[in-house]
Order: structure tokens, then sequence, then C-alpha cells
């Protein structure tokens, strides 16, 4: 009932007996989770324990406080969950590289399981760990429908040419989860000790958890019933319009795992809303956003503006020295201190909510481009702000979606202007033809960026 093309084995190692670890990273759930049902059979088939462990880094990519404290609530419920099935969770803090190896012998632990990540972070870790075992380290892509590397070899140029090959595999991949059942387990089990993990934590304090916005797979799951019931019906409509609400809001939640993507498309795919729009919002959960997987896992620049395609790279040096109306720092950027209210108004959005509407996005990081001294100084501060302020930061969608903003990823070269080059060109009156600006701008007036 597991698929093996879900799973590969990242070095050679013989599975020998002793408890089964699950090492869970970017997929921090427990139900709806390929690679903890992966390692589940494995116990099972082996009569051994599974044990399940998170290794908290000290500082992962610049996370501020936000970000980790959605993540622990989070984690939590999972201790939780896990603790009904009969399964004990360790929370280690330290590096990876450093706190699993140890874990593993202290364990004397048979396997080790774990979910995919195509971040350069995620893959060095396991590259080093995975040579230093002496016992199997397998790898179950849980976070994507079709597995990273079954989807595609390579790099695709478009979703165009991604978009077929996903389709076509869909039928394969887009199943039922087996159920998850309570596993024997002798092994002695502490509770974690949540204080002290925050304690520990080397974190932005600047940077404050969201108010009103609830972490965690049961609030996952109520913002997805939500969706659901009130908003997908207008979705092919209403999307790209921010002052509607019609976006699912699931990103902080998929990006952390909290919920399984395949879950949330077979919800949607068995609504009553429209065809048309639940392949709107389908075309969004599953292609774009498994295109952003395929980028990150096959271009290692993908964070960086030498990792744009040539021809948007040549265009953008080749009005480098075009004239700017507007120039701003990263930090003028940062502090919404530009002379445009709408841009101003989903950098505030950004910082408040810890999200931006995707239509805002695009809009967004174009106008850094604009109004930066150079594209590179453009992408760095898009990939900074997005990554400091946005729960779903360091992500492949946030990544690709600067690289389509400001550099043409995905997309194709357009008529040439100033500044821009042949990158496609937005403004703010082009945002005036699609939504009501001045009521989403009216949302944010008269609020503080950074209350004391």
């Amino acid at each position: 009932m597991i698929d093996p093309r879900r799973t590969r084995l990242l070095n050679v190692r013989n599975d020998v007996l002793g408890p089964v670890i699950y090492w869970m990273s970017r997929d921090q759930r427990v139900h709806h989770n390929w690679a903890l049902l992966f390692a589940h059979r494995k116990a099972k088939i082996l009569q051994q324990p599974l044990v399940v462990i998170f290794t908290l880094a000290p500082s992962f990519l610049g996370a501020p406080l936000r970000h980790y404290d959605f993540m622990l609530q989070g984690l939590k419920e999972v201790e939780v969950s896990l603790r009904e099935l009969n399964i004990p969770f360790f929370l280690l803090q330290g590096e990876p590289v450093t706190e699993l190896p140890r874990f593993v012998k202290k364990l004397k632990a048979g396997i080790v399981v774990t979910d995919f990540s195509p971040l350069i972070i995620s893959r060095t870790w396991k590259k080093t760990i995975g040579k230093e075992l002496l016992i199997p380290l397998y790898e179950t892509d849980a976070h994507n429908i079709v597995p990273c590397w079954i989807a595609s070899n390579k790099q695709e140029f478009a979703a165009r040419t991604f978009r077929p090959k996903i389709t076509s595999l869909l039928k394969e991949f887009l199943t039922e989860f087996p159920e998850l059942t309570p596993i024997d387990s002798a092994m002695e089990y502490i509770p974690v000790t949540w204080s002290d993990i925050y304690q520990g934590l080397n974190a932005d304090p600047m940077v404050q958890p969201v108010h009103g916005l609830k972490p965690g797979g049961k609030a996952a799951k109520t913002c997805l019933e939500s969706f659901l019931n009130d908003r997908l019906s207008s979705y092919s409509v209403n999307r790209n319009d921010p002052t509607t609400g019609a976006t699912s809001n699931l990103s902080p939640y998929l990006h952390f795992g909290q919920i399984s993507a395949q879950y949330c498309a077979m919800r949607a795919s068995r609504s009553d809303a429209s065809e048309a729009d639940r392949k709107a919002f389908l075309e969004e959960l599953i292609v774009r956003r498994e295109l952003s997987d395929n980028y990150c896992n096959y271009n290692d620049l993908y964070n960086s503006f030498d990792g744009l395609p040539a021809w948007a790279k040549e265009t953008l040096e080749k009005h480098i020295a075009d004239k700017r109306e507007y120039l701003y720092t990263s930090e003028e950027f940062a502090h919404r201190a530009t002379h445009e209210k709408l841009w101003n108004a989903a950098q505030l959005e950004l910082v408040k909510t810890g999200r931006i509407h995707g239509y805002m996005r695009m809009y967004w990081a174009k106008k850094i481009l604009e109004w930066s001294e150079t594209p590179r100084q453009a992408f760095d501060t898009a990939i900074t702000l997005n990554d400091r302020y946005a729960l779903d930061g360091r992500d492949p969608n946030g990544y690709t979606g600067v690289a389509w903003s400001i550099g043409g990823l995905h997309d194709r070269p357009w008529f040439e202007r100033a500044v821009y080059g042949r990158i496609r060109y937005m403004n703010a009156s082009g945002c005036a033809r699609k939504f009501d600006i001045k009521r989403y701008i009216a949302r944010f007036e008269g609020e503080e960026l950074f209350p004391s």
C-alpha cells in the first residue's frame, strides 16, 4: 500500500535488527505522512520498536522567533499524537550531523528513515550523516504527491513542460493513505520539556509570532475545511484579488508539513465546487508547488541571482545602468519607507500577518527590482525580507516566486523596457484594474510596522 518509488536509499547499507528511527524534518505531522508510514511498516516487518526524533538546529537559515514558535507549537501536537500510538518522540537540540549519529549509536538503531527536502542545507545534512552511519538511511518524499525525482530527472523549463509529466503520474500517486496503527514499544519515553527547548533557542525575538494565527495540524485541518466550505467555490474568479479573502491560507501549514498537500488535493478534488475552481486550486497546490521543488532540487543556485535563466540575467544586466526614478535600501524596504502606499501595504501585510497574497507578492518583488540599484541587490533584498517575515519563508515556493518575479524563471521574455529589460512588468495601474487597491491599502493604514 506504500509505493516503493516514494522511497530511495541514500547510502549503501543493509537493514539490521534494531529500533527504527523516523528522523522527522520537513513533514512535521503524524497522519498522512508517507515517511512515517514507511518507517512504521519497516518496524512492523522487523518486529522492532519505532521512535520519532526531531533535530532542532540552533539556527536554521536565520529563522526568527516567529518561525520557531510556529514550528514548536506544531511539534507539541506531534508528540501528543505519537504518544496515542505508543510511539516515543524525542526532540534533540543541536546540529543534526552531530546529534542524529549520536542518538543512533545510543539507541543501537537498525534503520533511519527521513523525509525529503530539496534545500541544500537538508541535502548536505543527509549526505554527511549517510556517510557516517553504518545502517541504512532511507529518504521518503512525503511532501510532494509525485516524488520529486520521479516527476522529472532535470530542472524543468516552465509549468507547461512540467505539467504533462506530473499530470500523467497523478493516477498512480494520488492515492489513499494507509491507516497508522499503534505499535508495540518497550522503550522508555521521557516527555519533552518544552520550556527548556524555548530557552535554548537562538532566534531573533524581534519578529514575533503572528497574533491570532494558530499553528499545528488541528488548526491546519480547520483552515482546510473553512476553505473547502466557504471559499473554494469562488477560487477561479477571486484568487488574484487580495481583498476577497479567497485564498486557502494553507501556505504556513504546508511549509511546516503540518498538513499533507496530498490530503488537501484529495479533499478538494471531491468537493462540490465547480471544475474550474477545483482545477485552479489544484494547479497551484500540485503543479506550481511541485515545480518549485523541482527548481530547488536541480539548481543549487536557487536562492541566488546567479541561478536565474541566462536570458533573464542577460537582459537585466543590459539595463543595469538605466535610471531608476526611485531608489531604496534594503532597510528602507523593510520599514516600508517607499513613496507608494500600495507597496507599503503589501510589506505591512507581510510583517504583520506572516503572509502576503500571491498576486501582491509578485507586485511586491517586481517593485523591489524597479527601485533597487541593481537586479542582484533586488533579488537578495526580496529573498531576505520574504525569509525573515513570511511563515512560508526559506521554502522552494518563496525562492521560486522571487526568481519568477525578478528573474523570469518559468516565464518567457516580454517587450523590452527600461530597468526590467524583457522581464514581465507590473504596475499599480494594472493592479487597480484587477482589484480595489484603496480597499487593500485601507486594511493596513494607520498601523505601526514595528510597534514598541
